[in-house]
């Protein structure tokens, strides 16, 4: 049985559930999901093993137009992930239209001669299948994608289907990593995506965009099974860092629960989390800062 393997970028305009496929695939979540757009900031890697194909995913953030210099970060991050990829995995949300953006993906593809698969996601939230028949044939005119998946990260319809898909196309020549690889992200940076996603689906939608989480310590006692993490959330405004805490330190706990709830069950251990916030005016344009939360694999003044 020869060994086949992709590299797989999942791409797709804010809030079409890029993250939520990417967890339902993997049946692990590593990426972090919310209602709010704009979530995923960097290039997130999950590797799916199965029998004798490995699919390597790059999450990458929503496209969307930059305002400061994270979101020109993010959006050089989608552009190399597709310039480097064997699939493309574009994502739209049942029942909508063709926007610019989604416009800009096909012509990326038709550029770089990459093969594509089309899934279109939130199936659920449509009564009548018969529906997606326009939307189908719409995307198909602007592109010749290798297959059409209408699927539900929220139901799992259609995963199975989309996997054996992206499995397809992946070619022979070994595995890029270890089977029992999941991902690629260092764990302190999965503890503080856990904190991030807190902020987003507890706080109003200004704050957590504003917001970023930075690990500074974690470490396993040597006596017992217990992992020690120290965090920092970083907010641009005073008035945001007393929302974040909230009246006599009830947000925060309640971030902090939530956030190591999810740690203990990634980790498998038990969790001592701590949590400051700090605040840092317009930090999304300060470089140096951008490059300590580890946004620092582009040039930020281009």
């Amino acid at each position: 049985m020869k060994q086949k393997s992709a590299f797989v970028a999942i791409v797709g305009r804010p809030n079409v559930g890029k993250s939520s496929l990417l967890n339902d695939m993997l049946q692990q979540k590593i990426a972090i999901v919310s209602s709010k757009p704009q979530t995923t900031r960097t290039r997130i890697m999950g590797v799916l093993t199965e029998n004798d194909t490995q699919l390597v995913f790059i999450d990458t953030p929503g496209l969307h137009k930059p305002k400061n210099s994270l979101d020109q970060y993010m959006l050089r991050s989608v552009n190399e992930s597709v310039a480097g990829v064997d699939v493309c995995l574009l994502v739209v949300e049942a029942g909508t239209k063709i926007t610019e953006g989604e416009r800009l993906f096909a012509e990326k593809f038709s550029s770089l001669g990459v093969p594509a698969v089309l899934a279109i996601n939130k199936i659920d939230t449509v009564k009548d299948k018969a529906e997606l028949a326009p939307q189908i044939a719409e995307f198909s005119g602007l592109y010749d994608f290798t297959a059409v998946v209408p699927c539900s990260a929220q139901t799992g319809s259609g995963v199975e289907v989309l996997k054996k898909e992206l499995g397809s196309l992946a070619a022979e020549g070994g595995f890029m990593f270890d089977e029992d690889t999941l991902t690629d992200q260092p764990e302190r940076v999965l503890a503080a995506e856990m904190i991030r996603e807190k902020l987003l689906r507890l706080l109003d939608k200004e704050i957590p965009h504003g917001a970023a989480v930075f690990v500074e310590r974690m470490k396993e006692r040597d006596d017992t099974a217990i992992i020690d993490i120290d965090a920092t959330i970083f907010c641009e405004r005073i008035s945001h860092k007393g929302i974040i805490i909230g009246k006599g330190g009830s947000m925060l706990k309640k971030i902090g629960t939530y956030a190591r709830q999810d740690m203990e069950k990634f980790f498998g251990c038990k969790i001592n989390l701590k949590i400051w916030v700090k605040v840092k005016e317009d930090w999304r344009n300060r470089e140096n800062i951008l490059r300590s939360l580890g946004y620092d694999n582009s040039d930020f003044s281009n």
